[in-house]
């Protein structure tokens, strides 16, 4: 493994000469300190810091494991456009590939998890995805009583806030996007990462049910106390013993399936 400060290796990305449209200077790194050899080129952001390509990759790749949607300078918050990131920190195939899958992903993330709200038009953020009722801070605020919409039909809330399914509303269906749309996790729990949606709903209940990565396969419904396991949607059993298949993602109920 390299070590900050010592000379970069044969295999390591770099900046030479003959890098255009590039601004190249000699200045030390400023995103590693242990990293100011005058020989080395060094490329000028949009922001005015300089970095080499490897600093830089690894900048924007911690940002995306955080979730985040843009790149930005850590030493002062500018943004960093893509096509500069992929060509400052001269992405490889493969590192492109990656960059742009998570760049999907974070994005799907976060218009997944946002509504707007039906009382003041603002959008407000879904922090807990067993529940489909939503408290606006700001209605809230603004009325001077709690104010809850329904995740679905985004009208007022309208009967037991409990329940992940759907609301007291006339026409409030399952989140039918958030069970499509949710993103797969690597059950930390088992050793070869067995993988499945995150959000499930209840084979008895239909109720919404998040699961946080940690722990094992089954589920308990908080509403109908009916134990399930996420990945196969069967009655609660130990994986290890009894390894299952994966059910496709829901759409409205375990009878409906795409």
């Amino acid at each position: 493994m390299e070590v900050k400060g010592q000379k970069m290796s044969e295999n390591m990305k770099k900046f030479t000469p003959r890098d255009k449209g590039i601004k190249l200077v000699s200045k030390a790194n400023d995103f590693d300190y242990c990293d100011d050899d005058p020989s080395v080129l060094r490329a000028v952001l949009s922001c005015g810091h300089v970095t080499d390509p490897e600093s830089l990759t690894d900048c924007c790749k911690a940002q995306l494991d955080y979730g985040e949607t843009e790149f930005t300078c850590p030493l002062c918050e500018e943004e960093w456009p893509y096509n500069e990131v992929r060509k400052l920190a001269k992405l490889t195939i493969e590192e492109k590939s990656s960059f742009e899958e998570k760049l999907g992903t974070n994005t799907a993330k976060k218009l997944v998890n946002f509504r707007e709200c039906p009382g003041c038009g603002s959008f407000i953020e879904r922090l807990n995805a067993s529940s489909l009722s939503v408290e606006c801070s700001i209605c809230t605020e603004k009325t001077g009583e709690t104010y809850e919409f329904c995740w679905n039909c985004l009208q007022e809330w309208n009967g037991s806030q409990i329940r992940g399914d759907q609301c007291g509303n006339e026409g409030c269906t399952i989140d039918r996007t958030l069970l499509k749309d949710c993103p797969m996790i690597s059950l930390i729990y088992f050793n070869n990462a067995v993988q499945c949606p995150k959000i499930r709903t209840c084979p008895s209940c239909d109720m919404l049910i998040e699961h946080t990565n940690n722990g094992c396969n089954n589920m308990e419904c908080p509403q109908c106390d009916n134990e399930f396991c996420i990945i196969c949607l069967e009655p609660g059993h130990d994986y290890d013993d009894q390894p299952c298949k994966l059910a496709p993602r829901q759409i409205d109920s375990v009878s409906e399936q795409q």
